[in-house]
């Protein structure tokens, strides 16, 4: 364990030329350096983060859910039938024709039915509108809280002005409170994603997701440990910038208030792609890849660091093509294609048109209805990534 330990924190990976841990040690008196055990603190905060989850989510957000006029309502109990509840529990709940066929057979009933009786089988199990309005106001009201503490701290400081700053005298840079505070807040919250995830609304984009929150925890730490406090926080603060605006489509998505929800969705694609494709690197990667290897050379931590930024700008070029799609057809069509990563289906006895969802592999089902509706009572694209991170 000793030697494991040593090769896992390595000076020559972790730290640039000629520095040892010995060196970060705590300078004076009420000076501190980051240090690998901070992290840990995440995890209580975490908790205590999901706890209080629970109780915005009673007492502020159903509330709010139940002014708008968005109800717990229940979706339409399937007929009790042994052999198709058989089938869907241990078979398969998207049964093909043939199976369908089968199963017509052997009910007496006719084609249609059977199929009716699935898709209300399947609403049977999924989250209703009050459930995914609570659980996206809590993000909301996170994101904004986060992202206005984020730009009130680095307005304060020097290297949101000179990012040159977040090089100097590195890697011995004081760990201020404001500066702990951000970082250890942002990690709990991810770490409270990652409990609060298998309670939460089940999506077929869970495992991506999960990843995702792993990849946006490791990389936080990662950055923690080696003291790049000062660029992650540019980093953290241009990726919070536009989640709560997604966020805030889907509240007014699930009020069915779709021209605003249309207009924050416009709004927040406009804000992504202009922070994603624009501040993030131009600003960012260039202080991390060019300034920083003009003041402190390059080290393999260095290497490990931007290249997972720069995998991160190759995923935004990516989120950012398919979010621009879905904002030119919502100005097109006048309404924002409904997304469901696994929300409710259609009650119509019409076939589903799938359209690929922007970010982590989701999809976005749009349902025609016999009566002419846009069926918009899903939720919109993309997650947080995570953010959203």
């Amino acid at each position: 364990m000793a030697a494991l330990t040593a090769w896992f924190w390595n000076e020559r990976f972790w730290l640039p030329n000629n520095v040892t841990w010995a060196d970060l040690e705590d300078p004076e008196p009420g000076v501190e350096y980051p240090k690998a055990g901070h992290v840990l603190s995440a995890l209580p905060l975490a908790l205590g983060i999901f706890a209080v989850r629970i109780l915005f989510e009673r007492f502020i957000a159903r509330p709010c859910a139940f002014l708008l006029r968005i109800q717990a309502s229940g979706h339409r109990i399937a007929q009790p039938s042994t052999i198709l509840e058989k089938v869907f529990t241990s078979i398969t709940k998207y049964p093909d024709s043939r199976r369908l066929e089968g199963l017509a057979k052997q009910l007496d009933w006719d084609i249609i039915k059977i199929q009716r009786w699935f898709r209300h089988r399947r609403n049977q199990d999924k989250p209703s509108l009050l459930t995914k309005f609570c659980e996206s106001m809590w993000r909301f009201t996170f994101y904004l809280y986060i992202f206005i503490y984020g730009v009130r701290f680095l307005l304060q400081t020097p290297w949101l002005w000179d990012t040159r700053q977040c090089w100097y005298n590195y890697p011995y840079q004081t760990l201020t409170p404001g500066l702990y505070y951000y970082y250890i807040t942002e990690l709990a919250f991810y770490w409270s994603l990652m409990f609060s995830q298998f309670t939460d609304i089940k999506r077929k984009d869970f495992l991506i997701m999960f990843v995702h929150h792993m990849a946006t925890i490791g990389l936080i730490s990662f950055s923690y440990v080696n003291n790049m406090l000062r660029v992650g926080t540019l980093v953290m603060c241009v990726h919070d910038a536009s989640d709560f605006l997604l966020e805030a489509a889907k509240m007014a998505n699930y009020a069915k208030s779709q021209h605003l929800c249309d207009v924050l969705f416009v709004g927040f694609a406009m804000v992504f792609v202009g922070t994603r494709l624009g501040i993030y690197p131009l600003w960012v990667l260039n202080t991390t890849l060019f300034e920083s290897w003009e003041i402190i050379g390059p080290y393999p931590s260095w290497w490990l660091f931007n290249a997972l930024l720069l995998v991160l700008q190759v995923l935004h070029v990516i989120w950012s093509y398919l979010i621009l799609r879905i904002a030119f057809k919502a100005l097109i069509r006048g309404k924002v294609s409904k997304d469901d990563r696994s929300d409710i289906e259609s009650s119509s006895d019409e076939d589903e048109q799938v359209v690929k969802d922007p970010r982590k592999s989701a999809v976005i089902h749009r349902h025609p209805t016999t009566k002419g509706e846009n069926g918009t009572n899903g939720h919109l694209t993309m997650g947080t990534w995570a953010q959203e991170h």
